[in-house]
């Protein structure tokens, strides 16, 4: 028996070493096998991570060149219409510009592509080019003046080669941007992958777990990190981290949908900062980039929750209000945005001002799709700015994008090139004497089918554009010669002419008058400019720069409408004026409210103790004069004493005038039989 056991026992052993060595050389193999596929591991995941990553990476330059490419084109169309209504070197740079952009983004986009990017690049360079020919056709037909060329060449070969560019780019923008999305949704994969593979892997080792597991979610971190980062970068500002354009027209689309389904409005404003340039040209851009990051936190905490606010380029803000309910709320927010921006940032120890124009529009009353209401919101914005409203609720009677007020603004270019213009004279009196101290030269537009056009329907928008320049000119020039008519009859009326707030941003101004005054041998004393106090404040020093040189020449300088501006004093002192025109809003009613006749009284004394003259506009009855001369003001012009007209009934009107006052007649009474009969 203890043979069998003895003989049994190494028999169990045996077997069970045989059990064992097989366990082990299972085992053995079984860990050569998950070292080999470790060490493949290895080798493997960091190669497909990094071309996976390569491709990403190059699908995301390919798709940054085309939206750049197709950022580039969409600019230079606006500034190809821009330069329909405002033609000047300034746009026409601006257009070469953005012509340049669109180039270089396109080479990238094929450099940075493969054969089929290369291939669709040369397609569009082909039709880029035949798009700028047809650009500087349209150019040189605004420049000289003929409308029906513009609008010819624009419908049938500047909007259809447009449209074709546009779509190309845009959409080969969008694939890129859906395989660069793939590309990095693939790099997620591979990231998912490594879950699954990585705990059957390490099960044979703690340490080699925990290893690779930290290896691996630093790989994930980096891939979520990059992937999130990429996604990011494309729909955010860099400088101020809002939202960019991208996003913000999403965003858009995706309330307008929502608003559909739920009755409710969307608002949209459009903020451009006043005055940011004159904080980059005197401190520098590194102050200009730290007020334009501080912008968002000041707007964020007037706006709600689930509003957005974006940076759509230089100093242009916008934010989006979805729900915003009406109107009304959309500029209570819009002023209270304004009012916050108006409170000074302090950037570097330094305070530094700023103001805001605000467009507004709003779905459904003012378009139901992101390309209008950014079109339109863009006006809106513009006129506040041109206007100095502040806010501005889109109106489309002030679009001058308008194809009647297109038309009209071509034919008020022909309208000065073909003498259809012409001046109106209204008279100036003094209160004291009666003598007749000057005239008003007021421009109307004599239309071959309209009729009498008067200045209101055209200078607004020759001011938005650039014939404000030709059209005083004209003025300037018209009012010269009658003048010097005047004068060489022996009859000699300083003659006062207006100047926009474009006129006096140009600093070439005073040498046309100089060369005007020389050509026509008029003395300066003869020539009046009037410049409104809203003129001067959008500029002061440059304004105060072209004032004084004009007032150098001799010419006289008189600030109208004052009292309806906001000039200071300081100002004022430092201001070559000679003339003081009070508005006629406080004349007309001074005899009914006492405020205004406060008001009245107080600016003919201010403009006296100056050693200023003041002229009161607006008189339109005896009463007011009558007042007027109580208060001690100099000069009188009014629909009482006489309407602006034709310079033969100026004439007219002038003549019986002083043979009343020469027989003595009462000037409140001989006046207004004089005013009707002219």
């Amino acid at each position: 028996m203890g043979d069998v056991t003895s003989a049994s026992q190494p028999s169990k052993r045996g077997r069970g070493s045989r059990l064992q060595a097989r366990r082990n050389q299972w085992a053995i193999a079984g860990i050569v096998a998950v070292l080999i596929s470790v060490s493949f591991f290895v080798v493997w995941s960091p190669q497909a991570t990094a071309e996976a990553a390569a491709r990403a990476a190059n699908s995301s330059a390919v798709s940054d060149d085309f939206a750049q490419a197709a950022a580039a084109v969409a600019a230079e169309e606006s500034l190809g219409r821009k330069y329909r209504l405002e033609p000047g070197p300034d746009v026409r740079a601006r257009y070469e510009s953005a012509a340049a952009d669109a180039l270089v983004a396109l080479r990238q986009g094929r450099a940075d592509g493969g054969k089929a990017e290369a291939e669709l690049v040369d397609q569009v360079l082909v039709l880029h080019r035949s798009y700028l020919d047809s650009i500087d056709r349209m150019f040189a037909a605004v420049d000289r003046g003929d409308a029906a060329d513009v609008l010819r060449i624009d419908a049938e070969e500047v909007d259809p080669s447009f449209e074709v560019i546009q779509r190309l780019v845009a959409n080969e923008a969008v694939a890129e941007h859906a395989v660069a999305v793939a590309s990095l949704d693939n790099l997620q994969r591979l990231e998912g992958l490594h879950r699954k593979l990585i705990p059957g892997v390490f099960l044979l080792g703690l340490v080699l777990v925990a290893l690779l597991a930290s290896v691996t979610r630093g790989y994930r971190t980096l891939l979520d990190s990059e992937r999130a980062g990429a996604l990011y970068d494309s729909l955010h500002d860099a400088l101020t981290g809002l939202p960019n354009r991208t996003l913000l027209t999403d965003r858009l689309y995706r309330a307008l949908e929502e608003g559909l389904h739920a009755g409710s409005t969307t608002g949209l404003l459009l903020i451009d900062l006043d005055r940011f340039k004159e904080v980059n040209d005197t401190f520098g851009h590194h102050y200009g980039d730290e007020l334009l990051a501080k912008i968002g936190p000041r707007l964020r905490a007037h706006v709600r929750q689930g509003d957005t606010i974006a940076r759509l380029g230089g100093d242009e803000f916008a934010v989006l209000l979805p729900g915003v309910g009406d109107r009304a709320t959309a500029v209570v927010i819009a002023d209270a945005l304004q009012h916050a921006l108006e409170v000074p940032f302090q950037v570097a120890g330094v305070d530094l001002d700023v103001e805001a124009s605000i467009g507004i529009v709003l779905s459904g009353e003012h378009g139901d799709d992101t390309t209008t209401l950014l079109q339109r919101v863009d006006i809106a914005m513009y006129v506040a700015k041109a206007e100095h409203l502040g806010v501005f609720v889109y109106d489309p009677d002030a679009d001058s994008h308008s194809p009647g007020k297109l038309a009209l603004l071509g034919e008020l270019r022909r309208a000065i090139e073909n003498d259809e213009l012409l001046l109106h004279f209204q008279p100036q009196v003094s209160i004291d004497t009666g003598e007749v101290t000057g005239a008003e030269a007021l421009v109307r537009w004599q239309h071959p089918t309209r009729g009498l056009v008067y200045p209101d329907d055209f200078v607004p928008l020759a001011e938005r554009t650039g014939l404000i320049g030709p059209l005083t000119g004209f003025v300037l020039n018209a009012a010269v010669i009658q003048a010097k008519a005047w004068s060489d009859a022996g009859q000699p009326l300083p003659v006062a002419v207006n100047l926009s707030v474009r006129n006096l941003s140009d600093e070439d101004l005073p040498r046309q008058v100089a060369a005007l005054l020389k050509a026509h041998q008029l003395p300066a004393s003869l020539l009046k400019l009037e410049v409104t106090e809203s003129a001067i404040m959008f500029d002061p020093v440059g304004a105060a720069r072209v004032l004084r040189q004009l007032a150098d020449l001799g010419v006289e300088i008189s600030i109208d409408d004052f009292g309806a501006g906001y000039t200071s004093l300081g100002q004022l002192k430092s201001l070559p004026v000679t003339e003081f025109k009070i508005d006629k809003s406080f004349v007309m009613n001074m005899n009914q409210d006492a405020s205004d006749a406060l008001i009245v009284h107080s600016v003919v004394d201010l403009g006296h103790h100056l050693g200023l003259t003041i002229v009161a506009e607006g008189v339109e009855n005896p009463a007011a004069l009558e007042q007027l001369a109580a208060y001690g003001c100099d000069n009188a012009q009014g629909y009482y004493l006489c309407r602006p007209v034709p310079v033969d009934a100026f004439d007219d009107w002038r003549s019986d005038y002083v043979e009343g006052i020469r027989l003595g007649a009462v000037p409140s009474t001989e006046l207004e039989t004089t005013a009707n009969r002219a």
